[in-house]
């Protein structure tokens, strides 16, 4: 059976996909207008280049055949990640929205809304079960909360006291957690027992953690070095700490400077693609990476989804930085 890509995919639900969005902001109601136009309007800014929107209807689609009852959940995940896109971008310092459509406060309040409420109200709307919904739910708010101590994790560490486990905990909160949200909550709506739930989050989990290695080597190679600039500690980061041979204290200096100087920030990027750095980088992302496709053979399923869910692996577990890596074209967002 030859497979189609995930984009593929994407091309045949996404009208689905934003008419289900539509409706969701429709029910909304008349007497929340404002809120309905914020949400919108934060949406209509923030677009990804990776549409992993379609990451519940392959989960759904492998478990029970049929990708389509999904579509609400695809929703869900584009709210939450538009929502995290910009709440991240307030906690790096860059809180403008909507290119000044709308304002930092009404962008807080509309991610409030779009990322967690609205996700509710969503899989409250479902026509399933009741506990099949309440456990929908309760998938959204457990999310969140792990979200906040993963940004939080990342708010208060310092690169000092960085290693690649401290990155790897707050990354879990971050970027594991949302994952794993979207695709237990597939396998859910599919009818899958709490075991092969389970294997389904720790799938996402693992997925979240791959995203997040090639979000970072994306934002290196882009030349945007928003992480550097932000001073974000990345896994990238911890690996330089402890393998890069010009030394633990020599990073540290850099990593500071480059917030406020171009020059420091072309000396960490080198420092980022000391061969020692990368090799180390590049054996953990292999190991992320094999994980991922392990957990795939153990669960099995409809072979017409699980190789488009194998292909979006290797996409995300790629080693992007070569040695000594020169900034690139620039590329969009990923998310």
């Amino acid at each position: 059976m030859t497979s189609v890509s995930y984009l593929d995919l994407h091309r045949r639900f996404s009208p689905r996909i934003e008419a289900e969005t539509e409706a969701a902001l429709d029910r909304l109601g008349p007497s929340a207008d404002g809120v309905r136009t914020a949400v919108a309007t934060l949406l209509r800014h923030q677009t990804f280049k990776y549409p992993l929107s379609v990451l519940p209807l392959l989960v759904h689609g492998a478990e029970a055949g049929d990708p389509e009852p999904a579509v609400p959940l695809a929703t869900v995940h584009t709210l939450w990640w538009t929502s995290a896109c910009y709440l991240d971008d307030l906690a790096d310092g860059n809180g403008t929205a909507a290119g000044g459509r709308i304002g930092p406060e009404e962008a807080i309040l509309a991610s409030v809304v779009g990322g967690h409420l609205l996700p509710l109200r969503i899989v409250r709307s479902l026509p399933v079960p009741a506990p099949v919904r309440s456990a929908l739910a309760d998938e959204i708010v457990t999310c969140g909360i792990l979200a906040a101590e993963g940004q939080l994790k990342d708010l208060q560490g310092t690169a000092g006291s960085a290693t690649r486990d401290s990155v790897l905990a707050a990354d879990q909160g971050k970027s594991s957690a949302p994952f794993g949200m979207i695709t237990a909550m597939a396998a859910i709506l599919a009818g899958a027992e709490d075991g092969r739930t389970e294997r389904w989050r720790e799938f996402g989990s693992v997925f979240g953690i791959l995203w997040q290695l090639f979000n970072d080597q994306e934002d290196l190679l882009s030349g945007r070095n928003e992480d550097l600039r932000n001073g974000t500690v990345t896994y990238l980061l911890a690996c330089a700490l402890e393998e890069a041979p010009v030394g633990r204290e020599h990073v540290l200096s850099l990593h500071t400077a480059a917030r406020c100087s171009e020059q420091a920030r072309a000396e960490l990027t080198a420092v980022l693609s000391a061969p020692a750095v990368l090799r180390r980088f590049h054996e953990d992302l292999d190991g992320f990476r094999a994980r991922a496709h392990r957990i795939l053979d153990g669960l099995g399923g409809h072979e017409e989804h699980l190789p488009v869910l194998r292909q979006l692996v290797d996409m995300a577990g790629r080693m992007l930085l070569p040695p000594q890596a020169a900034p690139a074209e620039a590329r969009g967002r990923s998310a």
